[in-house]
């Protein structure tokens, strides 16, 4: 098997909300959106990042009405405070603090206004 690209699909009730939410706190763009659906993309994401709304159709019966709570849309990035601060002062909750593991994880929590958690990570701080 070639894997030729990657997207992780989220279904939420407001595909609008979630898209402009990457489009303006997280530099995605659009690269494909539809009544329900929005594709988006980074260059440097390695993944798009799919919304699609609940109820649909196309999708299968038993996952129709399924949303994505439960789900961590992660990214590792190079500035994590740098992030935070950015964040904070476009108004963005943080839904969860800046987090040391012993692991040596960093991270944060954001939520999407239709819930999808956003966390920003990096492996760069000390233990």
């Amino acid at each position: 098997m070639k894997i030729t690209s990657s997207a992780v699909s989220l279904n939420v009730d407001d595909v609008s909300a979630s898209s402009s939410f990457l489009v303006e706190h997280f530099g995605f763009r659009e690269a494909m959106a539809a009544d329900g659906f929005a594709s988006l993309t980074r260059d440097d994401a390695g993944m798009n990042v799919v919304f699609l709304r609940r109820g649909l159709e196309t999708l299968p019966a038993d996952q129709r009405d399924d949303h994505a709570r439960g789900l961590i849309l992660a990214f590792v990035v190079d500035d994590l405070e740098g992030e935070l601060a950015r964040l904070q002062a476009e108004g963005v909750t943080i839904t969860m603090p800046l987090t040391a593991e012993e692991w040596g994880e960093r991270a944060f929590q954001v939520r999407d206004p239709n819930g999808v958690i956003v966390q920003l990570v990096d492996w760069n701080g000390p233990v």
